[in-house]
């Protein structure tokens, strides 16, 4: 089993959370979060590789003669995606509502949102 893809999960994951920790822009932050979402894909595919593992149909296969990849693991990608771009889409919308009523997107200029 390699240890590659967990790496490029965590590398992923650490670009995303130092372009969040840099960013003077909301519209930024919202793409790096996304980034840092993007890096459970790379891991949730990751945990579900078989090595000469095919696609988990069993037509014309009797169970247990050929190593088929998890597609529980598959499935959950498919939601993290989804789920993904819901929150995506709806932190971009809270953006445009905040650059309409502040007139600025720069997290330093938001006085009103100072505690």
């Amino acid at each position: 089993m390699s240890v590659l893809p967990y790496l490029v999960a965590g590398w992923i994951f650490l670009i995303g959370c130092y372009g969040l920790a840099t960013s003077r822009n909301l519209i930024h932050a919202v793409g790096c979060l996304a980034v840092c979402q993007a890096s459970t894909y790379v891991l949730l595919l990751a945990v579900g590789y078989r090595d000469g593992g095919t696609a988990p149909v069993f037509s014309d296969l009797r169970p247990g003669t050929r190593p088929v990849v998890d597609p529980v693991v598959q499935a959950l990608t498919l939601t993290d995606v989804v789920v993904g771009a819901t929150v995506t889409a709806l932190l971009l919308a809270l953006v445009v509502q905040v650059g309409k009523r502040h007139g600025t997107v720069d997290p330093d200029e938001l006085s009103e949102l100072r505690g």
